[in-house]
């Protein structure tokens, strides 16, 4: 392990300032730091999808069924945590761009702290109450027991998970996304042959992909620790210094509680949309939840690039730099749209084909190819939404994200699945409703946007 983080180390070249976005070149800066976490995204994605793809083929629809059928319930738990860390992120970056190393450092440890208290609440929540959301998403008897055994398993070490993305959260608040990136890599290359070992060799079942996840997920947490508390920087770690600051504390759930629920309410109207899905059977589970995975792929240049912007703005409004602010902003948006309407032309074309690796059944990949060519026009406008959700939380306004998705994103999905899906039980039901809350929330934040005056330069 420790020969493959040095290989490693060395491949990645490092750069030059990493720390500071606050001058030089902001395109440079912006895509500098986002190629590392698209990279590793990428990595974090390819070996989720690999869970996938060893049990449609190993284990059967059934078992892709109950592993798809778990995935919201998982993303509302890593959602809320990761929520908690943007807004650890953004205030420690502001500290930084003002050069203020004593609230950095009182930041940096309460953030630590707050990262622990969160694992353990969601680690018990998760387990406690895995029966409970698999009965109220109505889940076929037929792949309830696979999915109660993956998801008691994976709670179980999900308390790693969070702590690494509190850990990764202040790494990239000082602008540093090249360790987080060898950090992926390497727990994504153990997960994949955990999952042969555990699945093709071991033949453990579902519970074999569970596994190989919790224990590549631990290792991410201990070499994200380990540079933390080895780093030589405002941003390192001391456990004599691990208290919680109440006058950090504040600013920090002020700016991750709505990040924190804005993910957790989405997340909740995509499990009541999994219950609805869930009632035309696994074959439906098997061929969405594929394409989920999928999709995963093509906002993850725009994952990469709203943590890009959020780092880039705090540091650059903390620096006082409106102008540097504005102009990264305007470049973060077309990039990133541009990426996705590119991949969105592939998949709507290549569809059958790249869901007929995950399972050969017909009816599977007819579901898929489904909401694939539906969705795939309208991706340009999910990119639109985060970026700008991304925007308003570098300058300071997370509650105008929090409050449009809860109503675009989660009411108005629930709203539909329990009105029209009600009316019309129809598979379709479920391809449209995404594309119109897309349009839905794009609307509603070109009028923020426009009142906020976020482009302008001064």
């Amino acid at each position: 392990m420790e020969r493959l983080f040095q290989g490693l180390n060395e491949f990645i070249p490092k750069m030059k300032n990493e720390y500071t976005m606050t001058e030089g070149n902001f395109r440079k800066k912006i895509i500098n730091f986002a190629i590392p976490i698209f990279i590793g995204n990428l990595f974090q994605q390819l070996y989720n999808t690999v869970d996938s793809l060893i049990v449609g083929n190993y284990l059967g629809s059934n078992a892709l069924a109950a592993v798809s059928s778990t995935s919201a319930f998982v993303y509302l738990i890593i959602g809320f945590s990761i929520g908690f860390s943007s807004g650890a992120g953004v205030i420690i970056a502001r500290h930084i761009g003002a050069n203020n190393q004593e609230r950095t450092t009182s930041a940096v440890h309460t953030a630590f702290v707050l990262g622990f208290v969160i694992s353990i609440v969601m680690s018990l929540f998760g387990v406690l109450f895995s029966p409970t959301i698999l009965n109220l998403t109505k889940t076929p008897p037929e792949v309830y027991v696979e999915a109660i055994q993956y998801l008691r398993i994976y709670f179980s070490g999900v308390g790693a998970l969070i702590m690494y993305n509190m850990f990764v959260g202040i790494l990239q608040a000082s602008g540093d996304s090249r360790h987080p990136l060898i950090y992926l890599i390497i727990s994504s290359i153990l997960n994949v042959i955990l999952d042969i070992l555990f699945i093709a060799t071991f033949h453990m079942g579902v519970e074999g992909a569970a596994y190989a996840t919790i224990i590549s997920e631990l290792v991410s947490m201990f070499l994200a620790a380990r540079r933390l508390f080895q780093k030589d920087s405002v941003v390192k770690v001391s456990l004599n210094h691990l208290k919680v600051d109440m006058d950090e504390l504040e600013p920090i759930i002020r700016q991750g509680l709505p990040t924190a629920l804005q993910g957790s309410v989405i997340d909740i109207s995509n499990m009541l949309i999994q219950s609805y899905i869930n009632t035309f059977g696994s074959l439906a589970m098997a061929g969405i939840g594929a394409f989920t995975k999928v999709e995963g792929f093509i906002f993850l240049p725009v994952t990469a690039f709203s943590i890009a912007v959020t780092t880039f703005i705090s540091q650059n409004l903390g620096a006082n730099q409106k102008e540097r602010a504005a102009q990264g902003i305007q470049f973060s948006y077309f990039l990133s749209i541009l990426i996705v309407l590119i991949m969105g032309i592939i998949i709507y074309v290549y569809a059958p084909n790249i869901l007929s690796l995950f399972n050969q059944n017909a009816e599977v990949i007819q579901y898929g190819v489904g909401r694939a060519r539906v969705s795939s026009v309208f991706f340009s406008l999910v990119a639109f939404s985060h970026m700008t959700s991304a925007v308003m939380r570098g300058y300071g306004r997370p509650m105008i994200p929090m409050v449009v998705m809860l109503v675009c994103w989660c009411v108005v999905r629930i709203i539909v699945v329990y009105t029209i899906g009600q009316v019309y039980h129809d598979i379709h039901v479920v391809y449209w409703i995404y594309p119109f809350t897309w349009t839905l929330s794009t609307l509603v934040y070109l009028y923020f946007l426009k009142k906020l005056k976020v482009f302008q330069k001064d």
